[in-house]
């Protein structure tokens, strides 16, 4: 683990060296809205580089900051940036959540030296950092190291996808369930579409709320950037398609599938065609540039769940209802072959970045890779325990994939010649409810996953000296912790308002403080609890001891009308 420390420090921290610098600052006292900017000086001290604070006429660094896809982080000397705020010229310090700024500057400064990442797969096995001698090893060069998952480290290290620590939580106000996101060209936002079909942008680096508007006039089912970058693609429950340039502008606007949820989006290795599919059993191949449907698809015998083009050939693939994966030739809109793993919904499909390995998930709790080139079944996983919802390749190491299931979890799995078919890490309550959607970081230092519990999460790699999501104790494993899952339930009475709270704030609480499975039966009155034994002891001390406090309180209040199961409300 210590060659973690130069970039696994997920928060800053404020110095009382930086309090002083900003009090002097302050000095200045300059307008109340004039907001700092801050440039990045190589010359700083052991962590290759420190946060100064500029004025606002400071342009030197924009270029950088589009390069590295905003990056700034807390590595070295880097202590925060200052923003004004308030009447009195008040100067406070924000922490940055991901150690991001250094690395992004060694990888972009020695791109041009190193060997394209497409051929670093010969490297492993080798002599490490042959061919990589400006890159050093001692501790005192841990600083001039690139980023964790850079291709200047000379060799395959896929431990450092895996993502277990949560870096930041978010949840908008107004807030619905998460049914799609995508980070923005060069990472330095993310874009999340919920169910009421609005828009939201997060700041990439900090996670602080940006932006939020209307898009669709129904819930979002996917977004998907053009291979360009250029355009954006979204779809919506009634059958409505738009482009986006961008910045978010609206461009057009398309209906089809006769009004039926369009569920995938898929452009072209050349992007001037793209593909649809809905719960009209068809997929739609598209002209870009004129707006219009050019071919319709037809084979699958049920809702069509999603598709996707090769990365590099005409060839699409899709998956339904009907529990079929299809491989489709868009030119002729015939069906090429048929794979009969799944006995349940297909739920997703995705090439590899490589073109030859298919990965499938399903609702039968699997999920299996195909090598294309033989049509074949390389394995079948075994992981989850509930349905396989989301799956994303890693962008940087090709034998590496994360999925997300209905029940919340969410595993990191490392396949190939070295990998293995038990999961690599989970986080088994990762959410609280089903992760719909998830998407790697362009660096591949981050995850965001998009869940039914109405929240946004941002993962990034352990602390130093932390094992959270890796100790490799079984399936069954909590925070370490091994244990058989029980099932357990708890009378509650009339005081079932109380356990669920307002729209279920204190029963989501409790679960992620627990880190156990609860749901209210309000029929009978009763709390399930899934989880080991001391986790299902804890979760009913906490609800004896939130039902005393509010049989107590009412109590007090004696019988004036503020009695009953909801006093406490």
């Amino acid at each position: 683990m210590s060659n973690l420390a130069p970039y696994c420090r997920p928060v800053g921290v404020v110095s009382s060296s930086s309090s002083s610098s900003s009090a002097a600052a302050t000095s200045a006292r300059p307008s109340p809205d004039t907001r700092k900017r801050v440039a990045f000086d190589p010359r700083g001290g052991g962590g290759g580089g420190r946060i100064v604070a500029g004025d606002d006429d400071d342009d030197d660094f924009d270029d950088f900051d589009e390069i590295a896809g905003g990056a700034r982080g807390s590595g070295g000397a880097v202590r925060g940036t200052t923003d004004r705020v308030g009447c009195g010229g008040y100067s406070e310090l924000r922490r940055r959540c991901v150690d991001y700024h250094n690395p992004s500057i060694v990888d972009v400064s020695t791109r041009l030296y190193r060997k394209p990442h497409r051929r670093s797969h010969a490297l492993h096995g080798g002599s490490g950092l042959a061919g990589y001698v400006h890159l050093q090893c001692h501790a005192n060069y841990l600083r001039f190291m690139g980023l964790p998952c850079g291709e200047g480290m000379g060799y395959v290290v896929p431990s450092n996808a895996y993502l277990t620590y949560c870096a930041h939580v978010t949840r908008a106000k107004n807030s619905s369930p998460v049914m799609c996101l995508s980070w923005t060209p060069g990472g330095r936002r993310l874009l999340t579409g919920n169910q009421e079909g609005e828009f939201t942008l997060w700041d990439g680096i900090n996670f602080s709320f940006e932006l939020i508007m209307s898009a669709h006039d129904q819930s979002f089912r996917c977004m998907a950037w053009s291979n360009n970058q250029n355009y954006l693609l979204t779809s919506d429950a009634g059958g409505n398609i738009k482009y986006w340039s961008p910045s978010i502008a609206p461009v057009q606007s398309l209906d089809s599938h006769d009004g039926q949820p369009i569920h995938a989006l898929s452009f072209a290795p050349s992007d001037t065609k793209f593909v649809s599919c809905g719960d009209d059993a068809t997929l739609r191949v598209w002209d870009w540039a004129g707006h219009r449907e050019e071919r319709v698809m037809e084979g699958h015998g049920w809702d069509v769940k999603c598709v996707q083009w090769h990365p590099r050939s005409s060839v699409i693939c899709s998956g339904s209802k009907d529990n079929l994966v299809k491989l489709w030739d868009p030119r002729t809109g015939s069906c090429l072959s048929t794979l009969y793993g799944h006995k349940n919904t297909v739920t997703k499909v995705a090439w590899n970045d490589n073109g030859n390995w298919l990965l499938t998930s399903s609702r039968d709790q699997l999920i299996k890779l195909y090598d294309i080139r033989a049509m074949r079944e390389l394995c079948s996983l075994k992981g989850h325990h509930k349905e396989v919802t989301s799956i994303a390749w890693h962008p940087v190491y090709e034998t590496v994939f994360a999925s997300g299931g209905m029940d919340g979890t969410l595993i990191y799995w490392n396949i190939g010649p070295k990998g293995s078919e038990e999961p690599a890490a989970k986080i088994p309550f990762a959410h609280d409810m089903a992760i719909w959607d998830m998407k790697w970081h362009p660096a591949g230092h981050l995850l965001a996953t998009g869940s039914n519990d109405r929240q946004t999460k941002f993962w990034a790699r352990n602390r130093p000296g932390s094992r959270q999501g890796l100790d490799d104790d079984g399936p069954d494993s909590i925070d370490g912790v091994s244990g058989e899952v029980l099932h357990a339930e708890m009378e509650l009475g009339n005081h079932v308002g109380i356990v669920i709270g307002r729209r279920g704030a204190t029963i989501i609480a409790m679960q992620r403080q627990t880190k156990t499975k609860m749901h209210v039966d309000q029929i009978r009155r009763v709390l399930q609890i899934e989880g080991t034994a001391s986790q299902i002891e804890t979760v009913k001390r906490r609800v004896g001891a939130l039902l005393e406090r509010v049989s107590s309180d009412n109590e007090d209040r004696g019988h004036g009308g503020f009695g009953g199961g909801f006093g406490g409300f």
